[in-house]
C-alpha cells in the first residue's frame, strides 16, 4: 500500500493528515445531516485522486454510492431481522469517511515520516511504538491476503469454483485460517523488527525524512477548520 519509491507531487505533512482525520471523525459522529457526510467523504476521495490513487478512489466511490443507495431506499422501509443487517450497513456508511481517510493516511505515509511527525508533536514513546507497528501492520496483512489468494487460485479454489459453491466452508478453511495464522505471526515479527531497529531505545532518534507544513497543508487546514466550525455553529 505504501508507495515509498514513487514521487508524490501532492504531498501533505502527516500532522495535516492526522488533523483532517480528527476533523472528519468528530464531524461524522456529531452531525446527522446527509450532505455533511457526503462532504466529509469527498475530502479523502479528493486527496486520493490528487495522489494518483485512481483505482482506489474509484473503488471507494463505487462502494459509497452503493451504500448510500441502500441507506436511502431500504433502511427507512425495512422491518424485522433485515433491519438489523441494514442498521449495520448504515453504521458502516456513516463511518466510511473515516475509513477512507485512514486508508489515505496509511497508503501515502511511510513509517519513518509518521514517526518523525509523532516526535515533532512530542507523542510519548509508549504510544508512538504501538502506532508505528500498527501503521505497518495493515499493509503487511493486505500483502499476505493477496499472496494467500494467489496461492488458492493456483489450486483452483476461488469464490466461483465448483468446489467452493458445493461447500462454502472451504473458503474459510483455506483462506481465513491461513490469514489468521499469518496475522499472529506478522504481529510478533513487526514487534521484534521495531525493537531491533531501536524504536524502544530511550536515546533520541535521528531521521532523514523531511516533513513540514507547506502551502497545501495551510490551505486544507484552513478550509477544514472553517468547515468544521461552520457545521457546529449552523
Amino acid at each position: 500500500m505504501q508507495n515509498v519509491g514513487v514521487k508524490q507531487y501532492f504531498k501533505l505533512d502527516p500532522r495535516t493528515k492526522l488533523l483532517l482525520m480528527f476533523f472528519i471523525n468528530v464531524t461524522i459522529f456529531n452531525v446527522s445531516n446527509r450532505y455533511v457526510i457526503v462532504v466529509m467523504t469527498a475530502i479523502p476521495i479528493f486527496l486520493l485522486l490528487v495522489s494518483r490513487k485512481i483505482k482506489a478512489s474509484l473503488c471507494w466511490i463505487l462502494i459509497y454510492t452503493i451504500l448510500m443507495a441502500v441507506n436511502i431506499h431500504f433502511v427507512p422501509t425495512t422491518n424485522g431481522f433485515q433491519s438489523v443487517l441494514l442498521a449495520a450497513i448504515n453504521m458502516f456508511f456513516r463511518m466510511m469517511p473515516g475509513f477512507i481517510m485512514g486508508y489515505y493516511l496509511i497508503s501515502t505515509t511511510t513509517v519513518s515520516e509518521f514517526l518523525a511527525a509523532m516526535e515533532k508533536i512530542r507523542v510519548p514513546q509508549s504510544i508512538r511504538i504501538p502506532m508505528a507497528v500498527m501503521f505497518r501492520f495493515f499493509p503487511t496483512i493486505s500483502e499476505e491476503s493477496k499472496a494467500i489468494s494467489s496461492a488458492m487460485q493456483m489450486r483452483g479454489i476461488t469464490f466461483a469454483s465448483r468446489r467452493t459453491l458445493k461447500n462454502p466452508m472451504v473458503m474459510i478453511e483455506y483462506r481465513m485460517i491461513p490469514l489468521l495464522m499469518s496475522i499472529v505471526k506478522i504481529g510478533e515479527e513487526l514487534s521484534a523488527a521495531s525493537l531491533t531497529r531501536g524504536l524502544g531505545n530511550s536515546v533520541k532518534r535521528t531521521n532523514i525524512c523531511k516533513i513540514g507544513f507547506h502551502l497545501q497543508d495551510m490551505v486544507l487546514l484552513l478550509l477544514a477548520s472553517i468547515t468544521f466550525i461552520g457545521f457546529f455553529i449552523y
